[in-house]
């Protein structure tokens, strides 16, 4: 919780996001910090209007304006101390389906498929 108040204390100062999700991004391991590279340049390529922000020491990508509610994250398998990274969408994420859908996705590799999924997901996430 000392992350998270650090974290909203340096927005509502002014802090760069995006520096910030970079530097998170190169704190972690080889492994995750490959995954969370692709993943921040598949977010700016597919929604160039989210902002990368910091949410729960973690990576995360924001509507803009005075909300700035997540939409989109990653969360890296050694910070959480699981065997697989995640990509997860909020709520404020447009992927309602039905009465359920998923909203994490575990990660292991980047390749062709998963990127393609990916790809989907943040458009729709976002529409």
């Amino acid at each position: 919780m000392k992350a998270r108040a650090a974290e909203l204390k340096a927005q509502a100062g002014g802090s760069d996001g995006e520096a910030d999700v970079l530097a998170k991004i190169n704190e972690m391991p080889d492994e995750d910090k490959a995954l969370a590279t692709c993943f921040h340049q598949l977010v700016h390529e597919v929604a160039p209007d989210l902002v990368p922000r910091t949410w729960y020491d973690m990576p995360a990508y924001a509507t803009s304006g005075r909300s700035g509610k997540v939409v989109c994250f990653f969360q890296s398998a050694s910070k959480m101390k699981t065997r697989y990274n995640t990509v997860g969408f909020s709520d404020s994420a447009s992927l309602d389906e039905g009465s359920m859908w998923p909203t994490s996705f575990a990660l292991q590799r980047w390749n062709a498929t998963n990127d393609k999924e990916l790809r989907a997901l943040v458009k729709k996430a976002v529409t």
